[in-house]
């Protein structure tokens, strides 16, 4: 048998076949947000988000079938366009809901923070894995070297979602990798801190306003809780059985809905609208079942760095599934993450996509020895 057959018959199928059916739904959702819009780039936006998961297909198959142990080696480089990335943001960005963020690339907008965010990922696990017996302290700081420098190019911008991401997925690779349970806890406590002296001292009036805005939707139902009331408005009328498809007289196709990001940050409230509490609930069990399936993949690989990279990946997917469905039913705080693999977007929905099939490469070559790795 060749050995690119054999490895794509050792692909972890469940994974692969929860993927494709958040990414399917994920097209058909945007389609239900957006097919009675005027704007052309809204009524197409269902269409191109299918060619960037084709591309984003590609990628996964791609890396799946490589070596991961071959893949880490294109970490640094990744890691260093991220952060060139993050550089050219800063001269040539365009300002998009008061963050500048984003690369204009004539044929398409780019979030280099994404890409720096799974780089960083990999560099991360490399570091972890290979200097395991110096002092934790040593690890800690050599992480946050690492870690540190596209994290506050990320503030600047600022980009708070994309900051917050960052400290599960770290925490998550520091427990796996072995950093000892007192310093994960005092990393949590100094944190903690952090984020009060942010609040006072370093974030903008409109971030301080969605915070607060969290706290106390009512108080600005018609200004900066305009959003959140009327997710909680759509959500609530879903029912348990929901709407249904292209009902009449819904939040979103009324307008309540903003519909410059119904069909990308807020898309779980078209969701909950049209498919109800039970439409919620399927989908949230199906992201349940992705994530155990790709924690159990990453507790099988045959070295730590698959183990702490396939942790990584799953802890990014989680966090901003966790932070982007809390936000539309105001248990957290507003911060403009996407939903993985459902809201529109083609940077993020490809980076995922090849986060996963670097996660299917981890499977894929648990059982071969470790003394065939190259590096």
């Amino acid at each position: 048998m060749h050995p690119l057959l054999k490895k794509f018959l050792g692909l972890n199928w469940l994974l692969l076949g929860l993927m494709l059916a958040l990414c399917i739904f994920g097209i058909f959702a945007i389609y239900s947000a957006t097919w009675m819009r005027t704007e052309r780039y809204l009524v197409e936006s269902w269409s191109k988000q299918t060619t960037w998961m084709l591309f984003g297909l590609v990628a996964y198959f791609v890396l799946a079938l490589i070596d991961y142990r071959w893949i880490k080696w294109g970490a640094l480089p990744l890691y260093v366009m991220g952060i060139l990335g993050l550089v050219a943001v800063m001269i040539f960005g365009k300002t998009v809901y008061g963050a500048k963020s984003w690369l204009d690339l004539r044929f398409m907008s780019f979030q280099p923070s994404q890409m720096a965010l799974l780089a960083s990922v990999m560099v991360l696990a490399l570091a972890l894995s290979q200097f395991q017996k110096i002092h934790p302290i040593l690890r800690i700081l050599m992480s946050g070297a690492i870690v540190g420098a596209p994290w506050l190019m990320i503030l600047k911008q600022p980009d708070l979602g994309s900051c917050l991401v960052w400290i599960p997925v770290v925490l998550a690779m520091f427990f796996v990798g072995g950093v000892p349970k007192r310093y994960l806890l005092t990393l949590s406590l100094l944190g903690v801190i952090a984020g009060i002296l942010a609040f006072l001292f370093v974030l903008k009036p409109y971030q301080i306003d969605r915070l607060t805005t969290f706290l106390h939707p009512e108080r600005d139902k018609r200004g900066a809780g305009w959003t959140i009331n009327q997710s909680l408005i759509a959500i609530g009328s879903g029912g348990f059985e929901g709407k249904g498809f292209k009902a009449p007289n819904t939040q979103n196709e009324l307008g309540f809905l903003p519909e410059t990001i119904v069909h990308n940050d807020f898309i779980f409230s078209v969701i909950g609208e049209q498919h109800g509490f039970l439409g919620g609930a399927v989908l949230m069990g199906v992201f349940g079942a992705l994530m155990l399936t790709g924690l159990h993949m990453a507790s099988r690989a045959k070295d730590l760095f698959g183990a702490i990279l396939g942790t990584g990946i799953m802890t990014l997917v989680f966090t901003h599934t966790f932070m982007n469905v809390g936000m539309t039913i105001a248990v957290t705080p507003i911060t403009g993450l996407p939903l993985p693999f459902i809201s529109y977007g083609g940077t993020f929905v490809m980076l995922v996509m090849a986060g996963m099939g670097i996660l299917q490469s981890v499977w894929i070559h648990r059982l071969e020895p470790v003394r065939n790795a190259k590096g």
